[in-house]
């Protein structure tokens, strides 16, 4: 065998690592996919014992005992969650009364958007359809896309039940705790290799922290932002309208686009020219991109370090395995990684194209 001949038995070693390496990334992304309520629960949980730790440190520096610190911070979340979300169901009750109204409306631009593209298919294709059969086609669909829609409604409840249920807990343990797992999570790792896992995991908090209060800062003025806009043009339901706003800005990019839905539903009711919702996606787009691009960058940092690209493929990805929940995660999860990769020799090359 000559020096420039690779042995045949590297290139089976090779090519079976990477089989390997395949194969547990595809039962990794299943185990994502069906486990989501439980992943899912455990990822926020992360994330707001992050959030919640300085807080947590600064009673324990008052002399007051870290459990019983971790327990005033979750209590207080608690409360905060239960404020908010009864003032945001009061609202939607309230919308829901009136429904009916933005119904008929809503039925109505849908029936005439339906009829001019129907219109631009006739003129385009002179293939005349059996209606009794596209009738009975449609009777035949229903019960399959009503079921469909049930299940997704268990599996929602399901997901939302158990970070209702399990996150207070899992929040209040991760930070009373805190020490413990820290030194526990090292132990698993060989002691030449803890300096480099505590520089990662150190490194991980404060990203992940940054970012968690920047957004819930740029989140509250966008909300503010938009609330306000509604409430000057005298569009019903301002305040709700702009939380819809401030929770689709989380979602970088489109966000901005998919605030403008709730907006025209709302809008549809009292306005019919174009204008008004041409000013509408206008301020509001205006809003976001200058949140985005003027005040996160102040509160975030650079400390995240992701480009467009990464960005976009996360959104794609992360929204496809867990819908908008994962369109929510999509950044945190995507900044830990890149995070793991700078700490990690033989990934520096991903972590440097997530950042460039």
């Amino acid at each position: 065998m000559s020096a420039t001949q690779t042995p045949p038995s590297i290139v089976r070693f090779t090519s079976s690592n990477f089989s390997m390496r395949v194969i547990a990334a595809a039962i990794i992304l299943l185990f994502f996919y069906y486990a989501a309520g439980v992943v899912i629960t455990l990822l926020l949980s992360i994330l707001l014992a992050y959030f919640l730790d300085p807080a947590v440190e600064f009673l324990e520096r008052m002399s007051l005992p870290r459990t019983l610190g971790a327990m005033v911070m979750v209590l207080i979340l608690i409360a905060v969650l239960v404020a908010g979300g009864y003032g945001l169901w009061t609202r939607t009750a309230d919308f829901a009364e009136n429904w009916p109204k933005y119904s008929t409306v809503l039925r109505q631009a849908a029936g005439a958007v339906e009829g001019k593209i129907k219109g631009i298919e006739g003129q385009v294709s002179q293939i005349a359809t059996d209606p009794g059969a596209s009738s009975a086609a449609t009777v035949r669909a229903e019960p399959t896309i009503v079921r469909t829609l049930i299940f997704r409604g268990i599996g929602s409840l399901y997901a939302l039940f158990l970070e209702i249920t399990f996150m207070p807990f899992l929040v209040f343990f991760m930070l009373a705790e805190k020490r413990e797992l820290w030194h526990g999570t090292l132990q698993l790792f060989p002691a030449s290799r803890r300096t480099q896992v505590k520089e990662t995991l150190e490194d991980l908090r404060d990203v992940l922290r940054d970012y968690l209060a920047g957004m819930s800062i740029v989140t509250l003025v966008v909300i503010a932002s938009s609330s306000l806009f509604f409430w000057v043009i005298g569009m019903e339901y301002p305040v709700l309208t702009g939380i819809a706003s401030g929770i689709l800005n989380m979602v970088p990019y489109i966000g901005a686009v998919m605030a403008w839905l709730p907006a025209f539903l709302i809008a549809l009711a009292k306005w019919k020219t174009l204008g008004e919702f041409v000013l509408i996606a206008a301020t509001l787009t205006a809003i976001h991109v200058l949140a985005i691009n003027l005040v996160a960058p102040k509160l975030v940092g650079r400390r995240v370090r992701l480009n467009a690209v990464a960005i976009t493929i996360a959104l794609l990805f992360w929204g496809w395995v867990w819908g908008g929940m994962g369109l929510v995660l999509a950044i945190p999860i995507t900044a830990a990684l890149r995070v793991i990769c700078d700490h990690t020799e033989s990934w520096k090359p991903i972590g440097r194209w997530l950042s460039a």
